[in-house]
């Protein structure tokens, strides 16, 4: 169970916003790389990010340059998961190998508001929206994608496993 206060963007957010291009020729450091997370669209981001939250978003979430920094940026800004109503794909095969729950869910965007506190659910795919007595369903993850998140990433995972 994953619980936090949502932080809500719109579509279309892609990866040059989410950490932008000026940063990786700077530093690869996550904890340097999470301070400049959503700068551009939300330059609070990372001191409301905090302590944990959970990101909100409409559709296409992740778009743009295939960067896994992005996915890195908010994991260690203190984002715990990504709620959209879709996602890039290569964002959400990124966000997964870092270890970043990300659950599509239908009609997400219309039922949480920012500030809105919220419990996921990943083995079921519920997401409880505790500020409007509102209960949602995400698709569910497979459970390769399970055991990638449990075991903390792919090289993790791979690690686990024995496999080098």
């Amino acid at each position: 169970m994953i619980s936090g206060k949502a932080i809500k963007y719109g579509n279309n957010v892609n990866t040059d916003v989410i950490i932008p291009a000026k940063y990786l020729v700077l530093t690869l450091d996550p904890a340097e790389l999470a301070k400049h997370a959503m700068e551009g669209l939300d330059p609070t981001f990372f001191r409301k990010a905090q302590g944990g939250v959970i990101i909100v978003a409409g559709r296409n979430f992740g778009c743009g340059s295939s960067r896994e920094e992005a996915p890195l940026a908010l994991k260690h800004a203190g984002a715990k998961c990504v709620l959209a109503e879709s996602f890039a794909r290569i964002f959400y095969r990124n966000a997964i190998n870092l270890g970043v729950p990300v659950l599509e869910c239908s009609g997400v965007s219309d039922n949480v508001e920012d500030g809105d506190e919220l419990m996921v659910n990943l083995e079921t795919g519920l997401i409880e929206n505790r500020s409007k007595g509102l209960t949602l369903r995400a698709t569910q993850l497979p459970e390769f994608i399970m055991e990638i998140l449990n075991d903390g990433g792919l090289i993790e995972h791979l690690k686990k496993r024995g496999i080098k």
